[in-house]
């Protein structure tokens, strides 16, 4: 018996004589490229997520089997046979290492050196590369592969999920729905032109695919600049824990991009509003219909949010669509102003009490500060609590803007409503308000009709626009394209008989269908904005006086807007001591 101390050389040379260890080296080496080939086919073939463990099981298996095989069995010129025990070896049957054995065990520990340094440069180059890119992202509309069409509402609304989880993540900027929406058909624009338009770093694609109780998603993460897909998954779940499967894509999107996570951050990306995927579908119908941003918009939406509590009565979410719902129906004149105040308060902080981190919840709560109750503190706590919660969260930004211009942070206004852009870029809304609050109340009217131009490109004959561009071309003198902009207002409200607006035009000109149209506006009450609205118009014709007549009655009435602290109407106003105590009434003097 050998010297124990000998026995891990002996061994070591027992294997070399086997030819275990070239057996293990051609094996590494085979089972490298074979690895490497399944990677790559894998997405492009969409094959099943399980596709690459399997192939490793199968490797690991057939590893084990071969070493075996080589230690008990060897390849003589007379054929396989089993290999003899070193000690029952004379001189001449001592094996010696033929030519093309080596040469082969060479080959493969060429192969295995070479698969090891590309695999390093290439993951220090995509890791450099990531590093380098700004992180920014954009979810593109996940395709429906469903037989049935009414699951793309499911398909959205896990895009919309997707995004809320992935939004809280500070260092990270994520572009809303609204504009990544508007390439569902995309035609033959590809990726890099696409994050281009949306000022962007990387792309996710993705589809779902639904049948019965079970779904498979498929996301892939794209490096735009370079058009390189440097991260896909496939994923069979059952429908019931889709919720957890949404929570595993953000966080492997988050990893992809070495993002660092907070634990509030990763609480929150692997938070589940809700468990009810029927609650889920019916509150994404809800927004959906509350995005319109119309009458019938808004009553459909409430529908479907009262069906999603329905289906759900801890859906926090949904009572904070509610709240959204009732707030902008009163302040557009849908509704009883304080009728619509006081219901969007209670769901907004029902909501709360269910789920005290929503965004949305805050963002409603501030919009009604500002705009109903002039609570200028506790719109801001409002306003500061949702960015610091969902600092990518478009709405709170656009909102939070106007508080700023309202309560006179003019500067600071405006990096909110650019960042509100660059988050949606092609949302009609926040185009409109930086063009028609902002850069028209700068006097900046050239910038002020490009905005309103591209707001018509994203919503043709939107009913906001044609008074928009009316004031736009006064200011600017051209009085037959503001004509034709009143034009729009009459043909859209009954109330106006554009027969005789024709008429009163060729005759007298601007100045005085300006007039008639004052006299049928104060006929007509059905506004809760109306005095506010004459107000508006006496300051834009220049009769400041009649201007600040209805200022005070607007005032009496409380129907107001606190956007005269910015409105340039007025700007010959604010060393009137009428509209001097207006402001102080508003908690707004300086």
């Amino acid at each position: 018996m050998p010297d124990k101390s000998n026995n891990p050389f002996q061994f070591w040379e027992e294997l070399k004589r086997r030819r275990v260890i070239q057996v293990i080296t051609v094996y590494a080496a085979a089972a490298f490229v074979i690895l490497e080939v399944v990677s790559i086919i894998v997405e492009p073939l969409k094959l099943p997520e399980w596709t690459l463990p399997f192939v490793i099981v199968l490797l690991s298996i057939g590893f084990i089997i071969s070493v075996i095989i080589s230690w008990v069995y060897d390849v003589t010129p007379e054929g396989i046979q089993k290999t003899k025990p070193a000690k029952d070896l004379n001189e001449t049957e001592k094996p010696t290492t033929s030519k093309i054995w080596k040469v082969i065990s060479f080959v493969s520990i060429l192969i295995i050196i070479g698969s090891i340094v590309f695999y390093i440069i290439a993951n220090n180059k995509k890791h450099s590369d990531i590093s380098k890119l700004e992180k920014s992202i954009a979810i593109l509309p996940f395709t429906n592969l469903s037989e049935e069409k009414g699951n793309e509402h499911f398909a959205d609304g896990l895009v919309e999920d997707l995004l809320n989880r992935i939004s809280v993540i500070e260092e990270l900027k994520v572009i809303s729905r609204t504009s990544s929406e508007m390439y569902r058909e995309r035609g033959v624009k590809g990726v890099p032109e696409i994050a281009s338009e949306l000022g962007v770093s990387y792309i996710v694609e993705g589809s779902v695919q639904r049948y019965g109780d079970k779904a498979r998603i498929t996301v892939q993460l794209i490096d735009a600049i370079n058009d390189d897909n440097i991260w896909a998954e496939n994923y069979d779940r059952d429908i019931v824990d889709i919720f957890k499967t949404q929570s595993e894509i953000a966080m492997q999107i988050s990893s992809v991009l070495n993002t660092i996570l907070t634990s509030k951050q990763k609480t929150h990306i692997q938070d589940n509003k809700t468990k009810n995927v029927k609650a889920f579908e019916l509150y994404q119908m809800g927004r959906f219909y509350w995005n319109k941003r119309t009458g019938d918009g808004y009553t459909t939406s409430i529908e479907y949010f009262n069906k999603a509590i329905d289906e759900d009565p801890g859906y926090g979410l949904a009572y904070a669509g509610l709240a959204d719902t009732y707030n902008l129906m009163a302040l557009q004149g849908w509704i009883d102003k304080q009728e619509g105040r006081d219901k969007a308060v209670d769901l907004a902080l029902k909501s709360l009490v269910l789920d005290e981190n929503l965004t949305e919840a805050y963002t409603v709560l501030g919009s009604i500060y500002d705009y109903v109750d002039w609570d200028w503190e506790n719109a801001e706590k409002a306003f500061k609590r949702a960015l610091e919660l969902n600092p990518n969260y478009a709405t709170a930004h656009h909102y939070y803007s106007q508080h700023l211009h309202i309560t006179g942070q003019h500067e600071e206004a405006h990096k909110h409503i650019d960042k509100a852009l660059e988050l949606n870029p092609l949302s009609f809304v926040i185009r409109y308000v930086r063009g028609v609050e902002f850069y028209y109340n700068d006097g900046r009217f050239i910038e002020a009709l490009a905005e309103i131009q591209k707001c018509n490109e994203l919503y043709e004959n939107h009913p906001w626009l044609p008074r928009s561009e009316f004031k736009v071309y006064w200011q600017l003198g051209e009085e037959q394209k503001a004509y034709e902009a009143l034009r729009k207002i009459f043909e859209r409200d009954s109330i106006y008989n554009l027969e005789n607006a024709e008429n009163i035009y060729k005759v007298s000109g601007l100045k005085a269908v300006l007039d008639w149209k004052i006299e049928i506006d104060l006929k007509d009450a059905k506004s809760d904005y109306r005095p506010y609205s004459i107000a508006d118009t006496y300051g834009l014709i220049g009769e400041d006086e009649k201007a600040m007549e209805w200022l005070e009655k607007a005032i009496v009435s409380q129907k107001i807007s606190p956007e005269l602290n910015f409105n340039i109407h007025f700007k010959n106003l604010h060393n009137n001591p009428g509209y001097i105590a207006i402001l102080k009434k508003m908690g707004l003097e300086e």
